[in-house]
């Protein structure tokens, strides 16, 4: 099932991304930091990231991804899939 978390900034976010359409693997966490923003959002990792604040994840390359998370700024909105 899928859900939302809304993690407040400024980063970090306490999180590791892998995958993207460049590598041919959905979006996912790989790594959450003990303590982090995303691990106390309850965020896992194996997660998939569906959508940053609102945008489908499906064709993102992987430093789309990591380029859209950086331009949240204090706000990032994520819908996750377990």
């Amino acid at each position: 099932e899928s859900y939302k978390v809304m993690l407040n900034g400024p980063a970090p976010w306490g999180f590791r991304l892998q995958g993207g359409k460049d590598f041919s693997m959905p979006l996912s966490i790989s790594r959450l930091t003990p303590g982090g923003k995303a691990a106390q959002a309850g965020v896992g990792v194996g997660d998939w990231v569906l959508y940053i604040d609102g945008e489908n994840t499906s064709s993102m390359t992987h430093i789309e991804a990591q380029n859209r998370i950086r331009a949240c700024g204090d706000r990032l909105c994520l819908t996750l899939s377990r």
